[in-house]
């Protein structure tokens, strides 16, 4: 089947890739969003009116292929102390996972070819709005709309194996099977109002029970990004200038948290 070959080869890649990177990953989660799927097609609503669409990514797209890469649990205790400051391998791994994507996307999309479909990567992946601080193009919530999750209060998509992980996308014109939002709460706060980690974590105050504040959260980015400045840079803005000078990292609110490698 289509959907069995894309994800065996999904997997097949991260792994050959962590033999030779420093970080280590688990094994992905793969799903299938409808690329025509309401929710998806009221993105631009949703989140923003500059946010892209597939069939803008695609002329004839079927599907959008997203999937999950879980950080280790060894990773995410490193990165488990108090403080504003994230882990430098915690720093390291945010980079060459971000190139491990870029890897991996040109490799599917040859793989899609020589399946005879056609597979792009939306323009936006690698950018966002440095005013408003919202990305083009949300791997969030096409694996939301794909069924492999739920939002948590930490901003977060809660997956069957956790939040601790980094999301990637590729839109295609095949045609598979398709994922659905899940309808239960993975979050436990969102659920019964217990839990709630996460805003504990937090070391700039950005997460809070009325909403996520984008900026405070910045603040905490860039000062990890100006110290952790040796490993690149992955993100730029709409004109392809990098939008920080280094890892504007942070993780506190999926490392040690309930949710890290679970959804409850």
């Amino acid at each position: 089947m289509q959907k069995d070959r894309i994800v065996n080869f999904i997997s097949r890649f991260v792994k050959k890739q962590a033999e030779r990177c420093t970080t280590s990953w688990g094994e992905p989660l793969v799903g299938f969003a409808d690329a025509y799927h309401p929710e998806i097609q009221n993105l631009k609503n949703r989140i923003s009116p500059a946010h892209g669409l597939p069939q803008e990514v695609l002329p004839d797209a079927k599907t959008v292929i997203v999937y999950f890469v879980p950080f280790t649990k060894e990773l995410a205790d490193t990165n488990r102390h108090l403080g504003e400051l994230a882990s430098p391998e915690w720093a390291l791994a945010y980079e060459e996972t971000n190139a491990m994507f870029k890897e991996l996307n040109s490799a599917l999309i040859k793989e899609l070819e020589s399946m005879g479909f056609a597979g792009r990567v939306a323009p936006q992946t690698s950018t966002f709005d440095t005013n408003t601080l919202i990305s083009g193009w949300s791997h969030r919530h096409f694996a939301w709309a794909a069924g492999l999750g739920t939002f948590g209060i930490n901003n977060m998509l809660i997956t069957k194996k956790g939040c601790c992980g980094r999301y990637n996308s590729i839109v295609t014109n095949v045609e598979t099977e398709h994922g659905k939002p899940q309808t239960e709460e993975n979050c436990l706060y969102k659920r019964n109002g217990k839990c709630g980690v996460c805003m504990k974590r937090c070391p700039s105050g950005a997460l809070t029970p009325e909403g996520f504040a984008r900026h405070k959260c910045q603040e905490i980015l860039l000062k990890n990004a100006a110290i952790y400045n040796s490993f690149g840079t992955s993100y730029t803005d709409a004109d392809g200038n990098s939008v920080s000078s280094g890892s504007d990292v942070c993780g506190k609110c999926v490392a040690g948290v309930p949710c890290s490698f679970t959804s409850l």
